[in-house]
């Protein structure tokens, strides 16, 4: 999906701007490549900075219910310093690299709902414009792949994905926001927890997972949320057993003492953007996607959808984020 913005500070007759991402999925950490093609208007400019901004769509908690809005996550100056005549057409070609904590979009070639972007920025004769939106897709890492993958081989399977605004205490986390795929519990585990939260925060040397579950209350005790953090060496992923590794980490999470404490615990906080409440308070927001069935087999989990319905909520919220999104930053001011 490429979109083409007239230089609306420029008035009619300024350049365009078109960037197309190259189609493989881009990785955590790893290199986002493309061209960004500008189209001179109707007299020459002077092209100051060529800028792409990383963007996601991120919910919030805060005191008076919950929200969404956009949040820029990196940006990179691309190009710039040249002068485009009337009508020219020029290419900026370039290769970034992503921030090990950008979220996962899709698994097994199918999409999780989350929402990414790259929006391209023009300055041009002092003024800059947002000209272009596209939309950004992330497979996992391999160590990512290999723990969501035992999830599917244990019987779990996919709920939801979406991306919370807040930091993680006691965590690396340099993002604004974390990712959470939400995923329903095993038969063997139904009777514990209503659902598994899981969260990579990814670095250099490999992958810090935190694990939050939705405990369930028994007849004379209320259910709570427990947390446990462990790490996932890159250089260790072809050499561990991942189903009998993400079983004793679920055991851990839902068996402990220290896991039915973890509440009170620094770690165990996750701290909503204009608060301080547990992430388990206020339950639960859900992304978009939000109900999706899961088929579950040998390969691990796979997504699906019921009826197509869920799909075209996707689909509107991804047409709703790269089609509006000028307008909506408007609003919020």
């Amino acid at each position: 999906m490429v979109f083409k913005r007239l230089l609306g500070s420029l008035g009619v007759g300024g350049p365009t701007v078109d960037t197309v991402l190259d189609p493989a999925p881009a990785v955590p950490g790893g290199t986002l490549s493309g061209t960004v093609r500008i189209k001179g208007g109707g007299a020459d400019f002077t092209v100051e900075a060529v800028t792409l901004e990383l963007v996601a769509r991120v919910e919030a908690e805060h005191d008076d219910g919950e929200s969404e809005g956009t949040v820029a996550f990196e940006r990179f100056t691309v190009g710039g310093g040249f002068r485009l005549a009337e009508g020219e057409e020029r290419g900026v070609p370039f290769s970034v690299r992503l921030p090990w904590e950008t979220p996962l979009t899709e698994l097994h070639g199918q999409g999780l709902g989350v929402v990414l972007g790259v929006r391209t920025e023009l300055a041009v004769a002092g003024a800059k414009d947002k000209g272009d939106l596209d939309p950004l897709a992330v497979r996992p890492l391999a160590a990512q792949e290999a723990v969501l993958e035992a999830f599917g081989r244990l019987g779990f399977g996919f709920k939801s994905a979406d991306l919370e605004l807040g930091r993680i205490h006691g965590t690396g986390q340099r993002l604004p926001f974390y990712q959470e795929i939400e995923l329903t519990p095993a038969p063997e585990y139904a009777h514990l927890v209503s659902e598994i939260e899981v969260t990579f925060l990814a670095d250099p040397a490999g992958v810090e997972v935190v694990l939050e579950a939705d405990k369930r209350g028994g007849l004379f005790s209320e259910g709570h949320d427990a947390v446990t953090r462990f790490t996932v060496h890159h250089h260790d992923v072809d050499r561990t057993d991942w189903s009998a590794e993400v079983d004793r980490w679920v055991r851990q999470l839902t068996e402990s003492h220290a896991a039915r404490h973890a509440s009170h615990d620094e770690y165990a906080h996750k701290e909503e953007h204009g608060h301080g409440g547990h992430h388990g308070e206020g339950r639960h927001r859900s992304g978009p996607g939000v109900g999706t069935a899961v088929a579950v087999g040998a390969a691990g989990l796979a997504v699906g959808v019921v009826g197509g319905m869920v799909a075209a909520e996707v689909v509107d919220e991804v047409g709703d984020f790269f089609e509006g999104d000028d307008e909506e930053e408007d609003d919020e001011g």
